[in-house]
């Protein structure tokens, strides 16, 4: 149910919620996309998230909600993430097209120990000696910009949904209570 709502051209207000809360900035989507991918040979695998969306930036953000144990999942994620990389770039394009992608996994099993039910990975760059933070030149309409890693390389947020066992005071902690209970207080 929550995959067909979410999917809802009338419900993207649903989606850009919940991404808006996790991502801390005002997020409006675009366009929903094909969310299974094709291979490209035979031997190649399959691409299932349940959903991918485009936001106003031309980033890409894939949700999947999953209920059941995955052993690899962050194996699985990983992939995921590489591939609808390289599914929206084409052969002879320059590397300034690829796109930056948020990835949300909701998650119903339990997958291995912490006590938090939100964990947020992304990539930074740091010196090893000097600490600092590796910040990159690129060039867009040519102007040179300084962009960070991390306003380039992949987000990951793993919501494991059945460690929320609080109050929701937060906007945050609302959503996460409504992907549990699939309740909605009124003066949420």
């Amino acid at each position: 149910a929550a995959k067909r709502m979410l999917r809802d051209k009338a419900n993207f207000s649903v989606l850009e919620g919940l991404v808006t809360v996790l991502l801390g900035e005002k997020i409006t989507i675009s366009e929903i996309l094909e969310s299974e991918s094709n291979q490209t040979n035979a031997n190649d695998k399959f691409n299932r998230v349940d959903i991918k969306a485009i936001n106003s930036k031309n980033e890409i953000i894939i949700v999947e909600i999953q209920l059941t144990r995955e052993w690899y999942y962050l194996q699985r994620i990983l992939y995921g993430v590489s591939k609808t990389i390289t599914e929206h770039i084409s052969l002879g394009s320059k590397y300034e097209n690829v796109r930056k992608v948020y990835s949300i996994s909701i998650l119903y099993f339990d997958l291995g120990q912490g006590a938090d039910y939100l964990y947020h990975g992304q990539t930074s760059l740091v010196g090893v000696h000097t600490k600092d933070t590796l910040k990159i030149n690129t060039r867009d309409k040519g102007i040179i910009k300084i962009k960070t890693p991390e306003e380039i390389f992949p987000e990951y947020f793993i919501i494991r949904v059945n460690e929320f066992n609080k109050v929701a005071k937060t906007p945050l902690e609302e959503w996460i209570d409504y992907l549990k209970s699939g309740h909605i207080k009124e003066d949420t």
